[in-house]
C-alpha cells in the first residue's frame, strides 16, 4: 500500500481565481507519481482551461460535489482516491502520511485535520471544534481531504449523489468497513465561506443543516437553505 499510487480529484465550479495555485501546489506529488484529476461542474471562469494547462486531466460533469468527485473517481487509475477542494491546500508529504496510514490494511480511508485561513481568530476555535468532532464521531467532512482506498470507494458505492451532506453520508458508509484514520498533519482550508457569511451565522447555519439531516431532512431541501 506504501507504494500504491495515488489520485487526486478536485471538484471544482467557477474556481480559476485560485486554482493555478491550487495545482502548482500539488506539483512536488505529480513528480512523485500522482495524477491529478480536475472534475469541472460546468464552469464559465476558464477553470477547464487553467486546469489543462496546469498539467491535470479534465473531466467534465454534471454539477454537483458528489456527482462531480465520482465522474473524477471514474477516470482514476489510482489505488488511493484523495478528495481535495480547490482552496484546501496539503501539508507537506502528504502522499507519504496516506501511504502510511494505510499500509497495514487495518484502516481503509482517513482524513487530515484542518486548519481555518482567515482574519478572525474564532476560526481557529472552529477547525479545533471540526477536528475533534471528527475524530470522536468517525465523520469526516470534505473540507479536510477524505481519502481511501479504491477498494473502499467502489464497495460503499462512491458518494452519493445528494447537493449537501455527502460527506458525512460517505463517512457513514466507510464505517461500515474500518474507522478512519484521522491524522494530525493539518490541510488549510479558506474561511472565505465564513467570512462572506459571517462566522457566527455560518456556524449557526451549519449546527442547524447537521440536526436537521441527523433527524432525516431531505438533502434537497438543506441545499435550498444552505444557498
Amino acid at each position: 500500500m506504501a507504494a500504491a499510487r495515488l489520485s487526486v480529484v478536485l471538484p471544482v465550479l467557477e474556481e480559476a481565481a485560485g486554482l493555478g495555485a491550487a495545482l502548482q501546489a500539488l506539483a512536488p506529488l505529480r513528480a512523485r507519481g500522482a495524477e491529478v484529476i480536475v472534475a469541472d461542474g460546468g464552469s464559465s471562469d476558464g477553470s477547464a482551461a487553467l486546469a489543462q494547462a496546469g498539467g491535470a486531466q479534465v473531466v467534465t460533469a454534471s454539477r454537483g460535489r458528489a456527482l462531480q468527485m465520482n465522474a473524477g473517481a471514474a477516470q482514476a487509475r489510482g489505488d488511493v482516491l484523495l478528495f481535495l477542494h480547490a482552496d484546501t491546500a496539503l501539508p507537506a508529504g502528504a502522499d507519504a502520511l496516506i501511504g502510511q496510514a494505510l499500509a497495514d490494511g487495518s484502516h481503509v480511508w482517513g482524513r487530515f485535520d484542518v486548519s481555518i485561513t482567515g482574519r478572525p481568530r474564532l476560526l481557529r476555535l472552529i477547525a479545533a471544534l471540526m477536528n475533534l468532532r471528527s475524530r470522536r464521531t468517525g465523520i469526516a467532512t470534505g473540507d479536510q481531504a477524505m481519502f481511501m482506498t479504491r477498494t473502499a470507494f467502489d464497495t460503499v458505492g462512491g458518494f452519493p449523489a445528494q447537493p449537501l451532506m455527502e460527506d458525512i453520508e460517505m463517512s457513514r458508509r466507510l464505517l461500515t468497513l474500518s474507522r478512519p484514520v484521522c491524522l494530525r498533519a493539518r490541510v488549510q482550508t479558506s474561511g472565505r465561506r465564513w467570512e462572506n457569511r459571517g462566522v457566527w451565522r455560518t456556524v449557526l447555519l451549519m449546527w442547524r443543516l447537521r440536526f436537521a439531516y441527523w433527524r432525516g431532512a431531505a438533502p434537497e431541501r438543506l441545499a435550498e437553505l444552505y444557498r
